[in-house]
């Protein structure tokens, strides 16, 4: 063991037993619903939220998210602290969100508190699972006994090369969270389409629209295909409230693609704010990029 702790946000969406398995510590972000917050995953579970989300119809009555404190971040690098002193706190992009900043904040905090401390706060510029793949590679890099310096390489490394494409119903939960404008909400709400979205560079995109599901799915992994051409890759579908959905893509994905692993995971309702029920998406990176406990170095 390196003896280096690895924190994460609660809206990486990664497996739930993965947490235990991989000894994270995890930041919760927020949900506001009607005057009253409550923690990501901790007071608020996946399914009260959907089915809250399922109910809901009412503009003023629509939920709300928010990024952790600075006492939160403290709170999580005291219990790494008492691991040892050596942390990576991951967090999702800087653009979409105020958690890294937070954290940055927190770090210098507990610095005043534990000068002996190291800690590395990481900008993933990505969300979801792509959040989710470097947090679990990092964290494979710590049991392994890897230096918070390789794990540090690792994670930057990856992030260029990680992807997310997603799709939905509706665009009416980015709207209302405010991720995209009104006139780009009409315009789906009219034509009836399932749009694509990605992240760039931090930044949520559009990739275009297609008629049904089953075109969305085969057009994202056309584009999965043009990032990971020899076709090995790790992946995990996420969706929230799809789990047919997201059989039905994983399928998709096994015939088509050399997973060296391929996750199930759901949104955690602070992102699911934003997506709402029926989102289904893949996470992806090069193979390449990873971590798979067996090189002596990390490229």
């Amino acid at each position: 063991m390196s003896g280096v702790s690895v924190i994460t946000d609660s809206v990486s969406s990664i497996p739930d037993e993965m947490y235990a398995q991989y000894d994270l510590i995890t930041v919760p972000y927020y949900v506001h619903i009607q005057g009253k917050a409550y923690r990501d995953l901790v007071d608020m579970t996946r399914e009260e939220f959907l089915r809250y989300l399922l109910k809901t119809t009412k503009a003023e009555q629509f939920p709300k998210s928010a990024n952790p404190g600075a006492g939160d971040c403290l709170t999580a690098f005291r219990a790494a602290f008492e691991r040892g002193p050596e942390m990576v706190s991951l967090h999702m992009t800087s653009l979409g969100s105020g958690a890294y900043q937070t954290a940055l904040l927190a770090k210098d905090m507990f610095l005043e508190e534990h000068p002996s401390a190291r800690i590395e706060v990481i900008d993933t510029l990505n969300v979801s699972m792509c959040h989710g793949w470097m947090t679990l590679e990092a964290a494979r890099m710590a049991q392994a006994g890897r230096s918070i310096r390789e794990i540090t390489k690792c994670v930057n490394s990856m992030i260029p090369v990680t992807k997310m494409i997603q799709t939905a119903d509706t665009l009416k939960y980015l709207y209302l969270g405010g991720r995209i404008g009104r006139a780009q909400h009409l315009m789906g709400s009219i034509l009836r389409v399932k749009p694509l979205i990605s992240m760039d560079d931090g930044v949520i995109v559009s990739l275009g629209t297609a008629r049904s599901r089953r075109r969305a799915y085969r057009r994202m992994l056309d584009i999965m295909e043009q990032d990971v051409p020899d076709g090995r890759m790790k992946a995990a579908v996420i969706h929230f409230g799809a789990p047919g959905d997201a059989s039905a893509l994983r399928s998709m994905i096994e015939q088509r693609f050399e997973c060296t692993e391929l996750l199930v995971s759901q949104l955690s309702p602070a992102l699911a704010v934003h997506t709402g029920p029926g989102t289904v998406g893949v996470c992806y990176f090069p193979a390449e990029f990873g971590f798979d406990g067996n090189a002596d170095t990390v490229s």
